[in-house]
């Protein structure tokens, strides 16, 4: 599986790695992605998810119900 988040859509950044010499290197910044299972009580069952910790935030915040809503109606399968 990619390591793109499924809500909020963060993917991995490059960049470069510095060293004291300020000789710089190719690096990657990978997202702070999580696998998480949520209960979906509209549809009783479990939902695992490929998330970042601010989705997860957001999910708190907005309410799984409406996270869920938007995603079907991006076309993703959930």
């Amino acid at each position: 599986m990619a390591r793109v988040c499924l809500v909020t859509g963060k993917k991995p950044m490059v960049g470069h790695s510095v060293s004291h010499s300020n000789i710089k290197t190719k690096r990657r910044f990978l997202p702070n992605l999580q696998t998480k299972r949520f209960y979906f009580a509209e549809e009783d069952r479990w939902i695992t998810m490929k998330i970042s910790t601010d989705a997860i935030r957001t999910i708190n915040k907005n309410g799984l119900a409406a996270v869920v809503k938007e995603l079907r109606a991006q076309g993703n399968k959930i």
